[in-house]
C-alpha cells in the first residue's frame, strides 16, 4: 500500500495577487472571500485538498503588508505565525504586477522561514509568456525558491502541476479531516465573511474596510429554513447610512446576494435578516477586536 501524506501549506503574498482564487480553485467551493479591495481576508482560513492519497491543508494568510492600526497588526500577525507551522510556504506574486516594496518585505520575512518556498506566478493569462524568463531571473535572484510554478488561478493554468509536485514533497502523515470537509471554520465564520464581501462588492470605495459582520444566530426554523441574523458592524454614522441605502434598498440588495451564496454553501433555504450597527473606531479596541472574531492567538 503507497503511504499516505499530508500537510499544511501556507499562502502569502501581497493584497490582491490572488491568493483567495487559488484557494477556491483548490477546494472546489467558494469559502475565501474574494474581493478586489484590499485587505479583504483576515483570518486564517484553511482549504482541505483531501485525495485517496494524499490531504493538504492550506491556510490562507492575510495580505501582508505593513500595519496600519491594531486591526492591521493582528493581521500581519495572524501571517507570520502562520509561517511557523507550515510543511511549505507558497509565495503568490501576479505575472502583471513588477515586484515592488511589498514583496521585498514579504521576502525579507521569507529568509527566516525553515519551511521551503515555492515562488508561484499568479495571472499568467494576462502576460506574454516570454515575460515570465524575466520576471524569473528577478526573483530567483531574490530568494533560494525550492521550485518556482507559473500559474492562472482564475483559469486553471498549470494548477495539476502546481498540486502534484506539493503533494510529491509532502511528510508521510495522517488524515486529519474527513473526506468531505473543505475548511475548518465553523459554518457561521463562511456566512458572515459571504455577507461582508457583498457588503464590499456593492459599496464599492464609499465604505472603507471598517465593517465587520457578526453572525448572531443560525436556527433551523419550522419550516426547515436556516433562519440567519447577523450584524453589520460600522465605524460611522455616514457608513450606516450608505449600507442601508435610500428607503433600505442597498441593505436588501446585500442580504438578496449573500442569501444565494449562503443557501448553496449550505444546501438549505435560507431566510438572513441584517441589522447595521456604529460601533465608532472598532478596529483600535481589542475588546471589539475580540468580540467579533479576531482573537490574539499565540505568537
Amino acid at each position: 500500500m503507497t503511504e499516505h501524506k499530508s500537510g499544511f501549506v501556507a499562502i502569502v503574498g501581497r493584497p490582491n495577487v490572488g491568493k483567495s482564487t487559488l484557494l477556491n480553485r483548490i477546494v472546489g467551493q467558494k469559502i475565501a472571500i474574494m474581493s478586489d479591495k484590499a485587505q479583504t481576508t483576515r483570518n486564517k482560513i484553511q482549504g482541505v485538498y483531501t485525495t485517496d492519497q494524499a490531504q493538504l491543508i492550506f491556510i490562507d494568510t492575510p495580505g501582508i503588508h505593513k500595519p496600519k492600526h491594531r486591526l492591521g497588526d493582528f493581521m500581519v500577525e495572524t501571517a507570520y505565525s502562520a509561517l511557523r507551522e507550515v510543511d511549505a510556504v507558497l509565495f503568490m506574486i501576479a505575472a502583471d504586477e513588477k515586484r515592488g516594496r511589498g514583496d521585498d518585505y514579504i521576502i525579507e520575512r521569507l529568509k527566516n522561514v525553515d519551511s521551503p518556498v515555492y515562488l508561484i506566478i499568479n495571472k499568467i493569462d494576462k502576460v506574454h509568456p516570454d515575460e515570465l524568463f524575466g520576471i524569473i531571473d528577478d526573483y530567483r535572484q531574490q530568494l533560494d525558491f525550492k521550485e518556482i510554478i507559473p500559474i492562472s488561478a482564475t483559469e486553471g493554468n498549470n494548477f495539476e502541476t502546481l498540486m502534484t509536485t506539493l503533494v510529491e514533497q509532502m511528510p508521510e502523515g495522517p488524515q486529519y479531516f474527513p473526506d468531505d470537509q473543505i475548511t475548518d471554520h465553523p459554518e457561521y465564520f463562511i456566512v458572515s465573511e459571504l455577507i461582508r464581501e457583498k457588503v464590499l462588492l456593492l459599496t464599492r470605495d464609499e465604505v472603507p474596510h471598517s465593517v465587520a459582520v457578526v453572525v448572531d444566530s443560525m436556527k433551523r426554523n419550522e419550516n426547515d429554513k436556516v433562519h440567519i441574523q447577523a450584524t453589520i458592524i460600522v465605524e460611522r454614522d455616514s457608513q450606516k447610512g450608505i449600507i442601508i441605502g435610500k428607503g433600505g434598498k442597498m441593505l436588501k440588495d446585500i442580504g438578496t446576494k449573500a442569501r444565494r451564496e449562503i443557501e448553496l454553501l449550505l444546501g438549505d433555504k435560507v431566510f438572513l435578516e441584517l441589522w447595521v450597527k456604529v460601533q465608532k473606531d472598532w478596529r483600535d479596541k481589542q475588546t471589539y477586536l475580540t468580540d467579533y472574531g479576531y482573537k490574539k492567538e499565540d505568537y
